[in-house]
């Protein structure tokens, strides 16, 4: 019989021959075909995201073993069963291990075994039976478990770790949740063991409650951690929907708006089915034909060579098709990434992107993955720059951004990393001159140094001045343990936290975290903005993403109080899913003036996909709206980067708001139709436009609000006449057809 050691060195070595396929792409291959080869390399045991490979490798080494009581290989083999989504079967191993002598139980499994309890109630209730309440924090309603089994052990097991360590926060945090999960929060929850509270009213600041419509609408979505966008992909006027997965397994899907209230899946015929993979995606419309494109990253969170994987770039035929140009346009290249913005870097009236990369430094060859900087050539291809134009940022990057920070006419960009570092590239370029960059990172206040994930520019005041919002994010513990803390009353300390540097309009930057009130545990991975009650003021809504079983807490909904504080309405919202959050889309996908909020749920493992959401905003009050579609000339075609000025009267004082045109946050992408709120204004006074690139500043004087225009920079409005769609807010009839992943 082989040794402990040596069978966990062949389990940890099984599959390795599988990494045979070159870093390059190879010309001949279809994008299709190399992502299929890429698949099978992927389908290894040193890829920790293969939980199917890992689980094969255990098993063999399990079965050659006799009598089979190898406690650390069954532990694994548990692990590997909840991720794969085998949740009894992980229950069943915990329960043999759980019943062996003491003398051959070294591992201490019960936190493992609570969480997977959790996880069989999840699937009964939450996955099988789902409902729009269903895992929505507080729990209550519909959300409550009618197959009780899962908390109740889970319950049994938590409270016996909390006896052996009363002071043990993870454990209390999902203590109280299972007993919510049961209809039994506050009352039968130990009073040792309670977290009170957690159902409390949102205050003053609460919200009308949205519903999750997507299976009633047709978005059918079950999936992993992925990306999103939300637009209009054939030009009909009304916005569509399309997603991708983060694994190699997960194709694309395409949910098109039939304009009638109801979606239909498009996804053959688009050409999206054979498009796999893409933890993150985002529009773009680089050849200026006006037809939004997309862009698809990969290999993100993937080290050792797994996530040297292609990012692509479809072109959009119109009508809703794509093809893949990736190798024809020259963005060919094989290095983990999930994050990427599109500008008009050198102002030329083309979009050009900066691309932030997954890299441990050039001391680790394997996982070296400088960042780039693609420029356009105006003739649907790219040059690479960074190098050149001191940009090539050599770091873990898992957020960029881009805006005139200091309004200068010239787009600058923001790097979020997972080393701590943060870059604030500030754009030198001259007219007529190749692009360069400088790092006034420090010249500019961005002290933090805490590893950090979301992030965006935005003007949260609305004072001209775009500001810089970024999301802290760990992994020294489950993210219920900074939950239990902070419902306790414990202070969190810049642990998991978002950041908000206030422009100081001088090129310099104020942290105001503590002063607007967002010094709250959120660790988001998905994230966007967009105004859920027309104020004018862009509200903020973070999906939590963390892999890991255990980080059971609700991704979380912030209401902006006329840019001097945030207000928590995550439970008042009945937004705050407890599973994984990850692609964030705002969008009026009715065409009456309201953001709604699709999120893309589901987490990293096969077994961690959930149904997505799309929470239907019911109207907060009666505030007015406008709609801009914006078609550059000498800019770039769909705007990107141009700035609106709304400047209107209310309540007998003048205010402005502003708004950069883009797609919102560094996860998930909003409707490049800018949708912007004016409060209880009747009249609009003026709308400036400032179109980037050329610099051309345009006027609209009187406009009334509520409608939907479209502008070009020559000077053409149109009025877009768009019908309002109403969607079936009812709750389905029960059904188990889901899209498949």
């Amino acid at each position: 019989m082989l040794s402990r050691f040596a069978k966990m060195t062949l389990f940890f070595a099984a599959g390795i021959c599988g990494l045979i396929i070159s870093c390059k792409p190879q010309s001949p291959l279809k994008m299709a075909d190399l992502l299929q080869q890429l698949k099978k390399r992927n389908y290894n045991t040193q890829n920790i995201f293969s939980s199917d490979a890992r689980l094969a490798a255990c098993d063999s080494l399990l079965n050659a073993d006799s009598p089979n009581y190898d406690v650390q290989l069954l532990s694994k083999k548990a692990l590997f069963e909840l991720q794969e989504g085998h949740e009894q079967a992980a229950v069943d191993i915990y329960s043999k291990i759980s019943k062996l002598p003491r003398y051959m139980n070294p591992v201490n499994i019960m936190p493992d075994q609570a969480v997977a309890y959790m996880r069989l109630g999840e699937r009964a209730n939450c996955m099988l039976s789902h409902n729009g309440s269903s895992c929505i924090f507080p729990i209550k309603g519909a959300g409550i478990h009618q197959a009780q089994t899962g908390s109740l052990q889970a319950i049994e097991t938590l409270e016996n770790m909390l006896k052996s360590n009363a002071h043990d926060a993870q454990s209390r945090w999902l203590l109280n949740i299972a007993y919510m999960t049961l209809g039994r929060y506050p009352m039968q929850v130990p009073a040792q063991y309670l977290i009170p509270n957690l159902n409390a009213d949102d205050g003053q600041y609460k919200v009308k409650p949205f519903t999750d419509v997507a299976a009633n609408v047709g978005i059918n979505l079950n999936s992993r951690a992925g990306g999103s966008i939300a637009d209009d992909f054939d030009g009909d006027g009304y916005i569509d929907l399309i997603t991708s997965g983060m694994d190699l397994q997960d194709h694309m899907h395409y949910f098109h708006n039939n304009g009638d209230g109801t979606f239909s899946d498009r996804t053959a015929q688009s050409g999206l089915q054979d498009m796999v993979g893409g933890l993150n995606i985002e529009q773009t419309d680089y050849n200026n034909d006006g037809h939004p494109d997309i862009f698809i990253m990969r290999g993100g969170w993937l080290r050792d060579g797994f996530g040297n994987q292609p990012s692509s770039l479809l072109k959009n035929n119109g009508h809703g098709g794509f093809t893949d140009v990736t190798i024809a346009s020259g963005l060919k290249f094989m290095h983990p990434t999930q994050t990427a913005v599109w500008n008009d870097f050198n102002n030329d009236g083309w979009l050009d992107v900066f691309i932030g990369m997954e890299s441990h430094g050039e001391a680790d060859r394997k996982n070296n993955h400088p960042s780039a900087l693609y420029i356009n050539n105006h003739d649907g291809t790219f040059k690479e720059m960074a190098q050149k134009a001191h940009c090539r940022i050599n770091d873990f990057v898992k957020g960029v951004t881009s805006a005139d920070y200091n309004n200068d006419g010239w787009p600058d960009i923001f790097v979020s990393t997972m080393s701590g570092r943060k870059y604030l590239l500030k754009n030198k370029c001259n007219r007529g001159k190749d692009v360069d960059f400088e790092d006034v990172t420090k010249k500019a206040g961005i002290n933090i140094t805490q590893n950090t994930f979301t992030t965006w520019f935005y003007d949260y005041n609305n004072d001209g001045w775009p500001d810089i919002l970024v999301g802290s994010y760990n992994f020294t513990t489950t993210l219920g343990y900074y939950a239990a803390l902070e419902a306790l009353g414990t202070p969190v300390t810049d642990n998991g936290n978002i950041f908000l540097f206030k422009n100081n309009r001088d090129g310099t930057f104020t942290n105001v975290t503590r002063e607007v009130g967002l010094n709250k545990v959120v660790f988001s991975m998905g994230g966007n903005f967009g105004d859920i009650d027309n104020d004018g003021y862009p509200d903020i809504y973070f999906g939590t993403g963390n892999p890991d079983f255990g980080s059971l807490i609700p991704n979380k909904l912030f209401r902006n109080i006329e840019g001097k504080k945030f207000a928590d309405v995550t439970g008042s919202s009945r937004t705050g899913n407890l599973q994984k959050g990850h692609g964030v889309s705002f969008a009026d996908f009715r065409n009456n003036g309201l953001q709604d909020i699709f999120i893309e749920m589901g987490g990293a493992y096969i077994g961690d996909a959930y149904k997505s959401a799309l929470y239907l905003n019911p109207g907060q009050n009666s505030n007015n709206w406008i709609g801009l579609k914006l078609i550059g000339k000498k800019s770039n075609r769909c705007a990107i980067g141009s700035r609106v000025k709304i400047t209107f009267t209310e309540n007998g004082l003048q205010r402005s708001v502003f708004k950069d045109v883009n797609s919102g946050g560094s996860f998930g992408s909003s409707p490049l139709r800018q949708e912007i709120g004016v409060g209880q204004a009747s009249i609009i006074d003026d709308i400036e436009i400032r179109w980037a690139g050329s610099g051309t500043v345009q006027h609209l004087k009187r406009i009334t609000p509520n409608q939907f225009l479209e502008i070009t920079e020559d000077g053409k409005v149109t009025p877009l006449k768009l019908k309002i769609l109403k969607f079936n807010t009812s709750e389905p009839a029960m059904s188990m057809k889901m899209a498949d992943m």
